[in-house]
């Protein structure tokens, strides 16, 4: 909890205002996230799963920080100084590696199952077709300054995340 705070309030003073830093530190947040989530339970948590949080944080930062230039076009900086570091070209060729090294470290996490679930790879598709369908919305719509909103609001990324839910759910519930 220490790190969280000390990384936050660095974030909020310095680390903010330096380009790239800025989106590694709000992934090193859920990372952290989850390390005190396997802290206060008795859960042991896999190296993949870190991996993927972090992957999965960089997509969505990278992902707000596009939508913002998009949206705020030439006034960008003007409403967050470090979007004058940042440009559409390379924050997609950024978007396009992490998302493919999310799918990957995703893939290699459902195989490695720490829990003996290999069946939990039934899970690869929904989630593929989640990312696809959240790049759909950044690239298409122009949407994805707020994931949790997007998430939420829309209806083929709500079915996906159920359908995925049910699989964990059944995989780790049913008889084998």
């Amino acid at each position: 909890m220490l790190s969280y705070l000390v990384l936050m309030v660095l974030y909020g003073i310095w680390l903010k205002h330096i380009v790239l830093v800025d989106i590694f530190v709000i992934a090193c947040g859920f990372v952290l996230r989850v390390i005190a989530g396997a802290v206060v339970t008795p859960v042991s948590i896999s190296p993949w799963l870190y991996m993927v949080t972090c992957l999965l944080s960089l997509f969505l930062a990278l992902s707000k920080r596009r939508n913002e230039l998009v949206l705020l076009q030439g006034r960008a900086s003007s409403h967050r100084q470090i979007l004058k570091e940042y440009n559409i070209p390379m924050l997609d060729q950024m978007i396009t590696v992490v998302v493919t090294c999310t799918l990957m470290a995703y893939s290699l996490y459902t195989i490695e199952a720490p829990t003996g679930h290999h069946s939990i790879i039934l899970t690869v598709p929904f989630v593929l077709y989640g990312i696809f369908r959240y790049l759909y919305l950044v690239y298409v719509r122009n949407d994805g300054g707020s994931p949790d909103e997007v998430l939420l609001r829309d209806r083929h990324m709500l079915i996906t995340v159920l359908v995925c839910a049910t699989i964990i759910l059944l995989v780790f519930y049913l008889p084998h």
